[in-house]
């Protein structure tokens, strides 16, 4: 029968016993943390938020340039409004399968990590030193937009040393992903004029604006859908389009002068977001021109929030042949979803692919939850990894 090591379990199940959504506080996590890598001699460096109740964690085993970065995110979504089954902040098996909100995504992989760092401590202080050194990053806020390992990347800038290579440990099934899209976040405000529904036609509706906006953004869809840049790796395997949120309004009585929308683009490597977003400036500038002959206030204006960069690592780089070899994967796939590994690339150069145990389909759901198979595989690669590093690169 499939099992993984008490290590890892123990580890595990302290991961998933903090309640780590995004709008928590992640420093007990970070606590244990440091204090379970201090116990095998690592020291390890936090990078705390402004307000001190959150941080990224770094640490390295091992001498010398370059090495590989293990790298997760401690953060995970929300468990209000949703069925669970089990408890979602204890681990849970039943029959195969580990539950707990962040199971998949991605304190699992973050328990193997931090378990491995334990090992290659251990067999350090034992005369058996790594050849070339491992590291560890844990960040917060990603769940939210890869915010929080922003700081972490800073900290990097300006290090002497910089690792070779980077596995984020998403949920891949432990196939090796080598990209994923980028993602511009943005937000339109609309403005109307106000005025009592009653005389609702000598007022300028703002949800009607935000309602034309959002055919707009739809037309585009449809064109990119049909006429963009296609990569196949891909489940959607074009650039993206969506508006997730509208808001606007008193009551029903009362013609609304103002309104937002919420909407995302998430593109693939050959496209610009930025010639999406001047598309949809010229075409809110249609929609509001024709109104300003009686309504000089009328605007839709559009501003962006935050944004990541896609990774788009080459099936041939040596990561992607090194972390095959880990896992004895023969080909490479690409995620649907957003990783911080488009920072390490962009920012710092560190050759990224994205490798863990799971599947997203299980994430952000009720019952959330990663197999013993998944998570015993994640281990073997950890140990593949281990041997290799003790040898050398």
């Amino acid at each position: 029968m499939t099992q993984i090591t008490q290590r890892t379990r123990e580890i595990f199940a302290r991961l998933i016993g903090f309640d780590t959504v995004s709008a928590n506080p992640n420093m007990a996590l970070m606590d244990y943390v440091v204090g379970v890598l201090a116990e095998a001699g690592i020291n390890a460096t936090l990078i705390p938020d402004p307000a001190g109740g959150k941080a990224n964690l770094y640490a390295t085993v091992g001498q010398g340039s370059g090495g590989v970065m293990l790298s997760g995110h401690t953060d995970v979504v929300p468990v209000e409004g949703q069925a669970w089954s089990y408890p979602p902040f204890t681990l849970t098996e039943v029959d195969g399968r580990l539950y707990g909100r962040g199971a998949a995504d991605m304190k699992g992989f973050c328990a193997a990590a931090i378990a491995t760092m334990i090992t290659a401590g251990e067999r350090t202080k034992a005369g058996r030193p790594l050849a070339v050194p491992l590291h560890l990053a844990l960040s917060y806020d990603e769940e939210i937009g890869c915010m929080g390992v922003r700081s972490l990347i800073t900290m990097l800038e300006g290090a002497p040393i910089r690792p070779r290579f980077c596995i984020v440990g998403e949920p891949t099934g432990m196939q090796v992903a080598t990209g994923h899209k980028g993602k511009v976040a943005l937000r339109a405000t609309c403005v109307g004029r106000e005025g009592h529904s009653a005389l609702a036609p000598m007022a300028l509706n703002a949800l009607h604006l935000a309602a034309d906006f959002i055919g707009a953004v739809r037309a585009l869809q449809a064109d990119v859908a049909l006429n963009g840049v296609q990569d196949g790796d891909y489940d959607v395997p074009y650039t993206t389009l969506h508006v997730g949120k509208m808001a606007g309004g008193v009551q029903v009585n009362i013609v609304p002068n103002h309104a937002t929308l919420d909407f995302e683009i998430r593109s693939v490597a050959q496209d610009d977001p930025a010639e999406l977003i001047d598309r949809l400036r010229q075409a809110a500038e249609d929609i509001c021109a024709p109104l300003r002959v009686t309504f000089p206030e009328a605007a839709i204006k559009i501003e962006r929030q935050w944004d990541y960069p896609g990774l788009g690592t080459k099936s041939d780089a040596a990561v992607v042949s090194f972390v095959k070899a880990l896992t004895g994967a023969n080909g490479t796939m690409k995620v649907a979803f957003g990783t911080e590994g488009g920072l390490f690339d962009a920012r710092l150069g560190i050759a990224t692919v994205i490798c863990g145990p799971g599947s997203m389909a299980q994430g952000h759901k009720p019952d959330e939850y990663v197999s013993v198979e998944q998570m015993a595989r994640c281990e073997a690669m950890m140990a593949a990894l281990l041997t290799q590093l003790e040898a050398g690169f």
